[in-house]
């Protein structure tokens, strides 16, 4: 059975790939608006992992409602969340039988309620999993660093193929670079170099 996991060079992705790599052909797919080239770390990441991988492409127009929402909240969780479930409407028009992404059970955004999880099912007729749910911080920090080689730091910093990136550059450009700190919080993200 065809799975495509969204993927951004994370770990939370990248285990979910492992967990699912056991009962699915597994397709890591990076959802980007072409603002950056930043999807090229998830590939490179998928590449050390020996997944295939594969873009799609987003409406930018989706990037800009995000960002005016974030600029209008002061902070990036609902506009996160909207470029998510856009993600995943996406990834589900793909010719597969099931999509993934990597949340987790104390994630704050982006989440998958089981009302959207269904419907989105429902109307693409594709499965939705969420490999990562049932596990907490700790239990999935515990099994990345039996699993990967791991690079952590600020997020500025951290190659990566989320969709933040996008959506700071797309808010630099319309708000100024000073909007990007008035509307990210300091926080860490995680590159996967490859397995261990």
């Amino acid at each position: 059975m065809e799975l495509a996991l969204l993927y951004s060079g994370g770990k939370d992705s990248s285990l979910a790939a492992l967990l699912l790599d056991e009962f699915y052909d597994v397709r890591l797919v990076t959802a980007h608006f072409g603002v950056t080239d930043d999807w090229q770390h998830a590939r490179d990441a998928a590449d050390a992992l020996g997944f295939p991988f594969e873009t799609v492409a987003l409406d930018e127009s989706v990037a800009e409602d995000a960002v005016e929402q974030m600029v209008a909240d002061g902070f990036p969780r609902n506009g996160i969340q909207r470029v998510h479930d856009h993600a995943l409407e996406t990834v589900a028009d793909l010719a597969v039988d099931a999509i993934a992404d990597g949340s987790r059970r104390d994630d704050r955004v982006p989440t998958v309620s089981r009302a959207a999880a269904q419907s989105l099912e429902d109307r693409h007729g594709v499965d939705y999993i969420a490999p990562l749910s049932g596990f907490g911080r700790h239990a999935v920090d515990d099994l990345v660093a039996e699993s990967f080689e791991v690079e952590t730091g600020p997020s500025e910093e951290i190659p990566k193929a989320d969709y933040e990136g996008e959506l700071r550059a797309v808010l630099a450009d319309r708000h100024g670079e000073d909007a990007v700190g008035d509307v990210f919080p300091d926080h860490e993200q995680t590159y996967v170099h490859g397995r261990r």
